[in-house]
């Protein structure tokens, strides 16, 4: 096991390595830019290094600053965390040309898979099921269009080169495809420097299904079953539940056969989470892969009872998958995270400043992650997740009622929060029912207007 490792993110994913290191017995390096100086990521370390000025470019996106911190503390290897440089398969490399061990898979996985249109073929050779759409990258308007109508309308354009929703356009006709074409195109060359795009068929109502794989670097891959995230606002996720109401026992074995084949003759090691669009005939395809730990992690550890950072920890440090899981894993449950974020909960503008009073609910099932705390500050340079609220229950309709009770006794103040939003969310006759799909938050906030 590793004697040191350096964490190389911030706020609550940096306390959550921290705490999964510290029970391993591994000594833990944060870093932290000068506006996170007094947060509880680099009180809780063993020691922490400060890499720079707030705004992120100049920190924690800092590869040199980030490598000589690492180089300074002498450490066996770097947990990315999920954002920042979790994906940068560039960071990965710089990190094996020092010695220093990358807690995740390997850069030409990582590369592989963030090339969304190469990972889309990659599944494709692997008979994953995928969307109808563009053989590779669409480089013009016209080729745009030959496609579109190969495919029919609606369909999609998405940026090679990310996700998040940047350099995503929906396009329903010919004549609007042109400028939905370029405003793609632009978006996605600010937002990852490659203005790059390829086409899928759209599905009009689908619900988002995503798989959690872990792999040894043995050739061993587990999937630990399903998250369902419908329940997003401009493609950014508020909740997450496991399982999925719509995912079978017969898709669910079906899905883990095709993944453990797949991302075995891929390489694929560390954990990692393999995302899905089901249509109303609970038909599932394949939209992308993300080499990271998740921010909706808890939810599967509470219905497995696996620690899946302890996890990304041992399989880095070259243990088998056989050794970290049982030899046949358990569903029990059902459990429901929502992302706490500082920002106005009926225009979704960002609310940074002071907290002047923070409580977070407790009792069986309930699970807070959060770094903030009581005259807290939280700035304005980074994203506005600054708490993920976790409940488990026996039956779904038990996670929501705790979900309901937990976030009644949630108490933040001084600055905005959305879980008013949540709140109201949890009332709602469709979720409840479990009626929703992608497309859900666009007609909740319709109808509250």
């Amino acid at each position: 096991m590793f004697r040191k490792v350096l964490i190389a993110n911030r706020g609550e994913i940096a306390l959550r390595v921290i705490n999964a290191c510290r029970e391993l017995g591994i000594r833990t390096v944060a870093i932290y830019s000068e506006a996170d100086r007094n947060s509880l990521h680099v009180r809780f370390a063993d020691e922490a290094i400060c890499i720079g000025p707030p705004r992120p470019a100049d920190s924690y996106l800092n590869v040199p600053a980030v490598i000589s911190a690492a180089e300074i503390a002498n450490v066996d290897a770097i947990h990315p965390g999920y954002g920042l440089l979790s994906e940068n398969a560039n960071f990965a490399e710089v990190c094996r040309a020092s010695n220093i061990k990358f807690i995740g898979p390997p850069p030409e996985v990582t590369r592989l898979m963030g090339e969304k249109e190469k990972a889309r073929q990659a599944m494709k050779k692997a008979k994953v099921p995928i969307l109808p759409g563009s053989d590779g990258v669409v480089d013009s308007e016209e080729d745009a269009q030959e496609w579109a109508q190969r495919v029919g309308f609606p369909v999609i354009l998405k940026a090679k080169a990310g996700g998040g929703g940047r350099g995503m356009r929906i396009v329903r006709t010919a004549e609007e495809l042109p400028n939905l074409y370029h405003a793609a195109s632009t978006e996605a060359a600010n937002a990852f420097g490659n203005g790059e795009l390829y086409m899928e068929k759209f599905i009009e109502r689908p619900r988002h299904i995503e798989f959690q794989v872990l792999a040894d670097e043995h050739g061993d891959v587990r999937t630990l079953f399903e998250r369902e995230c419908s329940i997003q606002r401009r493609h950014q996720k508020l909740i997450e539940e496991a399982p999925s109401l719509q995912v079978t026992p017969k898709i669910r074995e079906e899905i883990d056969a095709t993944l453990r084949r797949c991302l075995t003759e891929i390489g694929y090691q560390n954990a990692g989470t393999v995302e899905f669009l089901m249509d109303e005939d609970r038909q599932i395809y394949f939209i992308e892969m993300n080499t990271r730990i998740q921010v909706e992690h808890p939810v599967t550890e509470f219905i497995t009872g696996i620690d899946l950072v302890k996890a990304q920890l041992r399989i880095a440090s070259g243990e088998r998958l056989s050794d970290i899981l049982p030899a046949k894993l358990e569903m029990r449950g059902h459990a429901i995270e929502c992302r706490i974020n500082a920002e106005n909960p009926v225009k979704f503008t960002p609310s940074a400043g002071r907290i002047t009073a923070f409580n977070v609910p407790g009792g069986n099932g309930v699970r807070v992650d959060t770094a903030q705390y009581a005259e807290g500050v939280v700035p304005p340079y980074y994203d506005s997740l600054i708490a993920k609220l976790i409940v488990h229950g026996d039956t779904r309709e038990e996670a929501m009622n705790k979900m309901q009770r937990a976030l009644s006794q949630f108490v933040v103040q001084g600055i905005e929060t959305s879980i008013p939003l949540h709140q109201a969310i949890f009332e709602d006759e469709n979720f409840r029912k479990g009626e929703f799909d992608t497309k859900f938050m666009e007609r909740f906030l319709a109808a509250r207007q």
